[in-house]
């Protein structure tokens, strides 16, 4: 790839020079080609300066996936500050202590949000600017805070491993952390998807995932970097998912697999023209094999899967589309992540005494990469224990995942969270193990694991369980299918229901809310 981008406001820089007239961004009704892009980039970068921003400052974004938002990254970019993507579908006492946690000094954001902002009360922002309609608020519009501001590319210089990205953890247990992304990291991982993902200057990327995400900005960024188009969803809507990918001739799109399941599930899906798709990436949380064969036999292209974090700048692992063989003799390998890419290093191991173990032994999944995040915002005690063994001149150490993995001939297995490991009678047991036992029952559509206490045995499993529509498996049923498939120990002792599980943005299962119930009152949330 071009070597002249090495940082986030070379990416718009680089493709005006190169294909100006290139269509860039596609959002509803509205269009950018890069030369568009860049002066759009530009003048958002002077506006920000004429309102304090500076180097190494943050800046905030709080709305749904709105085009605001890339001239907002890119323009903050070329200062050398760093965007701080809020998740939208927090509480306003959530969003608040994020804004103040990074210290963010300008925050752009939707109109549909205002009500949220008048119940923050923001100690560093000093500047407010509205995408949509302000109303009585007071606040300028984007276009307002843009009008006058210069066109000049502000040419500030950037470092490799000067943050350009803050992204804050789900913060399903205890608060958010923000995570510091550089440009070495982004720029380490990038290159690697050309072949991986297919992205070239002629794919047509859909983005439909939150921009607070890195399965959402980081992913619509790596189009970009190849100079590609972007096709920008507001939100997941699986009717529009569908029109959008013939209207646009989409090439490449990454959904969780929640997603790939809404889709199959939309009226008349099958007679939707998928012939121009290249690839499907899919991940971010575990997926049935019902699910997937559909979603392979709907779009008919290529699919591959892939494992990583906020922390590793998204996927660190991939599972190649040569290793998709449902039903042939490497039809095991989709139960796993596939293998490291890029410069990936992997390691599996014992979270008690630091040894690495061998392959099929399960422990902790310690990552060492370029993509490995520069570090936890204004937090380095959680930075040293990310790190147990600090890191080198480069910037290269070993990250603690706090996944449970394994590894076999080279591909990384998933088990669970650490942190979601129950203890029973001695014994470890992985609620995914479980799950994925309890996913192949034809009467249940859904399922998380979880330990309650137990006076005995310190924890026992429960299974909770959305039944499969028109179907009402027996407590006994279920429990006799599980014994019936790993062992005894593992299985669930008592069921419950539920009409649907509590998942965040990237489709992951909240287990600390399905725990609450049951641990509420306790000191300790493990016996």
């Amino acid at each position: 790839m071009n070597d002249t981008i090495s940082t986030l406001g070379d990416i718009v820089r680089t493709h005006a020079h190169e294909r100006g007239d290139r269509r860039a961004l596609v959002a509803g009704d509205r269009s950018w080609t890069y030369d568009e892009l860049y002066t759009d980039s530009c003048r958002a970068a002077n506006a920000l300066a004429t309102a304090g921003v500076g180097s190494g400052d943050r800046v905030a974004f709080l709305d749904r996936n709105v085009p605001e938002y890339f001239a907002f990254l890119y323009g903050t970019a070329m200062l050398n500050a760093a965007t701080v993507s809020v998740n939208w579908r927090l509480a306003a006492p959530e969003m608040n202590w994020i804004l103040d946690n990074a210290e963010a000094k300008v925050l752009l954001i939707g109109a549909e949000f205002l009500g949220h902002l008048a119940q923050m009360s923001l100690t560093t922002v000093t500047t407010v600017v509205v995408v949509g309609d302000p109303g009585d608020s007071g606040y300028a519009t984007w276009e307002q805070f843009c009008a006058t501001a210069s066109t000049s590319d502000p040419q500030v210089e950037c470092g490799r491993d000067d943050t350009c990205y803050q992204l804050y953890t789900s913060g399903t247990t205890g608060l958010p952390k923000g995570v510091e992304l550089t440009n070495r990291n982004m720029f380490g991982m990038l290159p690697v998807t050309a072949d991986e993902w297919q992205m070239d200057a002629d794919t047509v990327n859909l983005v439909a995932m939150p921009l607070f995400h890195i399965a959402g900005s980081g992913y619509a960024v790596a189009g970009m970097y190849f100079g590609a188009e972007t096709i920008l969803m507001r939100e997941v809507d699986p009717v529009e998912i569908l029109a959008a990918i013939p209207e646009h001739r989409v090439t490449n799109a990454l959904f969780v697999p929640a997603v790939l399941q809404f889709l199959q599930a939309v009226p008349g899906a099958d007679s939707t023209d998928f012939s121009s798709m290249r690839q499907v990436v899919y991940g971010a949380s575990p997926i049935t094999s019902e699910v997937l064969l559909g979603a392979m036999n709907l779009m008919g292209c290529e699919f591959v899967q892939v494992y990583g974090l906020t922390e590793t700048t998204g996927a660190v692992t991939i599972l190649q589309h040569a290793d998709h063989d449902p039903g042939g003799p490497r039809a095991h390998l989709l139960r796993s992540a596939g293998r490291p890419w890029g410069d990936v290093e992997i390691r599996i191991v014992d979270a008690e005494t630091g040894a690495d173990l061998p392959d099929g032994e399960v422990g902790e999944i310690w990552i060492r990469s370029q993509q490995n995040m520069k570090g936890y915002w204004a937090n380095p005690e959680a930075t040293a224990a990310a790190f147990p063994d600090g890191v080198d001149a480069n910037g290269l150490g070993w990250f603690r995942s706090g996944d449970a993995g394994y590894l076999s001939d080279g591909y990384v297995y998933i088990h669970d969270r650490v942190k979601d490991m129950i203890v029973s009678g001695g014994e470890n047991i992985y609620p995914a193990e479980v799950e994925n036992c309890l996913m192949s029952h034809p009467d249940i559509a859904d399922v998380a694991v979880i330990g309650v206490p137990d006076d005995r045995w310190g924890e026992s499993v429960l299974a909770i369980v959305v039944p499969a529509a028109g179907a009402d498996p027996s407590d006994d049923d279920i429990i006799a299918f599980a014994r019936e498939r790993i062992a005894t120990y593992k299985c669930p002792r008592a069921v419950a229901r539920i009409v649907a599980l509590p998942r965040n943005p990237s489709g992951k299962i909240l287990k600390t809310e399905l725990r609450e119930p049951y641990w509420a009152g306790r000191d300790r949330r493990v016996n």
